[in-house]
This record gives C-alpha cells, structure tokens and sequence, in this order.
C-alpha cells in the first residue's frame, strides 16, 4: 500500500480524542512511508490529519473542488493540492489515487464519500479496501445499521464483513495490506437475478 486515502470531518468534533486519533495516524503515515490522499482542506479534522503527516515527513495530496478554494480553506502547506471542479470529480479523482479508503469521524461528507466507494466495490467497480477508523464508539451506531441492513435483507452478509471497523490502527493497516475482496453478488435473490438475466459478471 502507498497512499491511503482518509476521509473525516471538516469539524474537529465535540472529543478531543477525534483529534487525537487522526494525529495518530497521520503520524504513523508518514512513518510507513504511506502517502495521505485527503480532500485538501486546512479545517477540522482534515487539517489535523494533513498536519501530521506533514510534520513527520510525509507525502500529502490534497484534492479540492474550486468553491472550497473560493471558500479559503485549502490547505497550501500540502505536497501537492489538486483543484477539481465539483465533488463527483474529486470523488473519482482520490479514488484514483488511493489504494485504501479509511472514515475517521465526520459528518454527511465523509459518509457520502465512504458509502459510495463501499458501493462502486459492492458493483464491482473497485478491489480497494475500506474502514472505519473508530474512537469512543463513534461508529457503533452505523455498524449496527449495517446489521439491520443484513437481517432485512438489504445488504450481503459478506459484503457486510468486506470492510473493517476497529480503533487498532495496527490491526487496520495489517488487513488493509492483507485484504482480498468479497466475491458475494449485490442481489440476495437469485430468482430477482434471473428475471433481470444478470450473470455473476455484470454484478
């Protein structure tokens, strides 16, 4: 793995342990040689996470859309910062970049941008592995939604298992260098497929 993608909130949140947490992997980055791939910003979470890698010497691409740049908080200290022209290309930008998408804590944003790579693999149109880097249980709720979702027969159980979720930031980059994806198919019913006549290749 040589760069790893974060996403994380724009906000540093109500517990100084959110902070905490992204300095401590930013820090450990920069000391794997892994290079940060982030949405470029100077605020929050965000900025905790570049500074870090920074300061211990570390590659850090920003990628930006312009409004945010109008908005004046892009981070100009970074290695190198990419300016796009909307969310959905910076999206497929960082995806690009990155071998590995972690969430620290965050708000719409970083759910937005995890949930759509967790759906492009669900679809097949990525092998990249995801997690959810959590600190005091901030992601416990979501997990149990996940749960939900596959009890309700909305969601694979294999695809639920297809992404890791821990506060161990030794144990997320050891499965992350390990990671082999799930080979579950998105439909749950096979009788649903063959009406659609979907093969195990188109999904």
């Amino acid at each position: 793995m040589k760069t790893l993608c974060v996403y994380c909130g724009s906000n540093a949140g109500a517990d100084p342990a959110y902070a905490g947490l992204a300095r401590a992997l930013g820090a450990r980055l920069a000391r794997d040689g892994i290079a940060l791939v982030y949405g470029g910003g100077n605020v929050g979470l965000m900025g905790t996470v570049a500074d870090a890698v920074l300061a211990g010497g570390g590659e850090v691409v920003g990628v930006i859309p312009q409004q945010l740049v109008d908005w004046e908080v892009a981070h100009t200290g970074v290695t190198r910062l990419e300016v796009v022209d909307s969310m959905h290309t910076r999206k497929a930008r960082m995806f690009e970049l990155s071998d590995g998408f972690v969430a620290l804590p965050g708000g719409f944003g970083t759910l937005d941008e995890m949930f759509e790579m967790l759906t492009w693999r669900q679809l097949g149109l990525g092998k990249k592995p995801c997690a959810f880097l959590d600190v005091n249980g901030f992601w416990q709720p979501l997990m149990a939604m996940l749960d939900t979702m596959v009890r309700e027969r909305f969601l694979h159980p294999e695809q639920r298992t297809d992404m890791w979720h821990g506060g161990d930031i030794d144990a997320l980059l050891a499965w992350m260098q390990g990671y082999v994806p799930a080979r579950a198919d998105k439909w749950l019913d096979e009788k649903r497929r063959s009406q659609l006549k979907l093969t195990p290749e188109d999904v």
